[in-house]
């Protein structure tokens, strides 16, 4: 893994005001989030011990956050679950708990409230909550699966990630729960030129697991039908799917009408296509992956019939290329 680029100093045995068993840590991702980062940042600042872990952002994201009481470092990116691991193992935090925030999701009064709860229960070593997705000026209601949960608020001590397609899974020794209060998760904050541009790159991640699982994975039916929570049944229909034919298709069907994405408005309407388009890409790549492309010839082809008098004229052999 890449090397620890700049960390503020941190005492870990100096003595803070809150009740550590209340209070938890907020570490926030970013790369070039300077549009996102102070809204997310303020939101955080319920707690007192809120890190910036940052990917080498070019733009103005470490200049902002610097101007907030946070701590900031910065680590080469490699991949979303090595980044976290990463992080979980070498930037240390006040507190036991922490909770992990992207720079276009915000934490509120109601949720921070609801972990400290959930913390001081001592119940279980890891809670998922669900996201609202928000595009296009509106909450993505029906056809964002929700309440679609992910692992935010954790013992450090007992999470850590592994890799799969463009994102990360968690690896939890202990029992999970659930929070019931949700975030807030604005995916097309910084446009849709940006939206489309990150999903490319997630994409070609995407269409790598496609060919790892259909090699070697397996589709759950227990967890599809009988899963325990909602994370197991969606990690279930998503391997089904891997092996469906006219995926990006059905997945239009699926969320805009089987989930009802119509109730979503021009909004979900968009966000339905748009995912759509997300799945053809990756079809797009695992064909590409399949046929590699041959390397170029540096052999002109002739742009006349053979035998025309012309022909010689207009073929060009690699040799009299190379000599020139």
């Amino acid at each position: 893994m890449g090397k620890l680029s700049r960390v503020e100093t941190f005492n870990p045995d100096q003595i803070f005001d809150n009740d550590p068993l209340e209070m938890f840590s907020i570490y926030i991702l970013t790369y070039n989030e300077e549009l996102d980062i102070a809204a997310c940042i303020e939101s955080a600042l319920l707690s007192d011990d809120v890190i910036i872990v940052d990917s080498i952002s070019s733009d103005r994201t470490v200049e902002i956050a610097s101007q907030y009481p946070v701590r900031v470092v910065q680590h080469a990116f490699e991949s979303h679950g090595r980044q976290r691991t990463w992080m979980l193992k070498e930037v240390p935090t006040k507190y036991e708990w922490v909770y992990i925030l992207e720079a276009d999701e915000r934490m509120t009064p109601e949720l921070f409230a609801e972990c400290q709860g959930a913390i001081q229960r001592k119940e279980h070593v890891a809670y998922y909550v669900a996201e609202r997705v928000m595009f296009m000026n509106r909450w993505i209601r029906y056809s964002t699966q929700y309440p679609r949960y992910q692992l935010r608020l954790f013992r450090k001590d007992k999470v850590w990630f592994d890799d799969y397609g463009h994102t990360e899974r968690e690896v939890c020794d202990g029992q999970t729960g659930f929070i019931k209060e949700t975030y807030p998760h604005y995916t097309n904050s910084k446009g849709f030129s940006r939206w489309i541009d990150k999903h490319n790159r997630y994409s070609t991640d995407e269409a790598l697991e496609t060919l790892r699982q259909l090699e070697q994975g397996t589709v759950k039916w227990q967890d599809l039908f009988f899963g325990r929570s909602e994370v197991e049944r969606r990690r279930a229909l998503k391997n089904l799917s891997l092996r469906l034919p006219w995926r990006p298709v059905l997945r239009f069907i699926y969320m805009y009408f089987l989930l009802g994405g119509f109730l979503d408005g021009q909004a979900g309407f968009a966000w339905c296509m748009l995912q759509a388009f997300y799945e053809y890409l990756i079809l797009l790549k695992v064909w590409e992956l399949k046929h590699p492309m041959p390397p170029p010839s540096n052999r002109v082809i002739s742009s006349t019939s053979p035998g025309s008098k012309d022909s010689d004229a207009t073929q060009v052999t690699s040799q009299s290329l190379s000599e020139d």
